[in-house]
């Protein structure tokens, strides 16, 4: 485990997308127990195990996996081809949330709950044991658009509903930093984080979203994510779903 110290609306986004085209969805996960968010880096020397073990959970039906790149590792000697410094402060607002003073490589969080050092198995393994995401997420293709329906539930605050957009499948040879030499393969790999809108617990929510954009084309995936928060920090996952072409 490596560480690293720390100091610290309206569901209008499908008027703002364009079709690029047909797109042929081949794999959804509707009733997922957990979402598991891998923060990750291709310059951490303890990081590939975590990496093969999201693979093996990615293969799961009922587990969404999340990979988020970090750059606060890139001064050592290789950038991370997927890092980014919005990953980093993502995993950076996990951790003011928890009131922690540091955050790490590999670290899973399981449903914005519970984090653990993603390359020890038994630890994650036992954060999914109980796992579980109570608010039905149903996606429906139709007409090039994907319905995304957000089912209401009574006496649960306010959520956020998120698009995360990801690769399946990526390979990367690593030349320098603590991998030289090694061919990685990472898995679901994030590109793009955004806010479809609010969910209203007393109402729900239904989106429609032009599916050609958002899998353009083989190897893309979406997830829809159900967030609440805490002062403005990330918190619990409440209901998730995911589709991939």
């Amino acid at each position: 485990m490596r560480s690293f110290s720390t100091l610290a609306l309206s569901l209008s986004l499908a008027a703002a997308l364009l079709v690029a085209g047909p797109a042929h969805a081949e794999k959804t996960r509707l009733q997922a127990k957990a979402v598991v968010e891998l923060f990750t880096s291709q310059g951490c020397s303890s990081c590939p195990p975590a990496d093969k073990l999201l693979t093996r959970l990615s293969a799961r039906n009922d587990v969404i996996t999340l990979a988020y790149h970090v750059d606060y590792w890139d001064y050592i000697g290789w950038p991370d081809t997927f890092g980014s410094a919005e990953n980093s402060e993502y995993q950076r607002a996990y951790a003011k949330n928890w009131e922690s003073s540091r955050i790490y490589t590999p670290q899973m969080v399981v449903n914005g709950t519970t984090g653990v050092v993603g390359s020890r198995q038994n630890d994650v393994t036992g954060a999914l044991d109980g796992a579980k995401l109570d608010l039905p997420v149903k996606l429906t293709l139709g007409d090039d658009m994907l319905k995304v329906a957000i089912a209401g539930k009574a006496g649960v605050g306010k959520a956020t509903v998120w698009l995360v957009s990801y690769s399946t499948r990526s390979s990367v040879a690593i030349e320098r930093g603590e991998n030289a030499g090694q061919t990685m393969i990472y898995s679901n790999v994030v590109n793009n984080r955004q806010v479809l809108g609010m969910w209203e617990p007393e109402a729900g929510a239904m989106i429609k979203l032009p599916l050609g954009e958002l899998l353009q084309s083989p190897g893309s995936g979406v997830a829809i994510l159900v967030q609440q928060d805490h002062d403005n920090l990330p918190g619990p996952i409440i209901g998730a779903a995911a589709i991939e072409n």
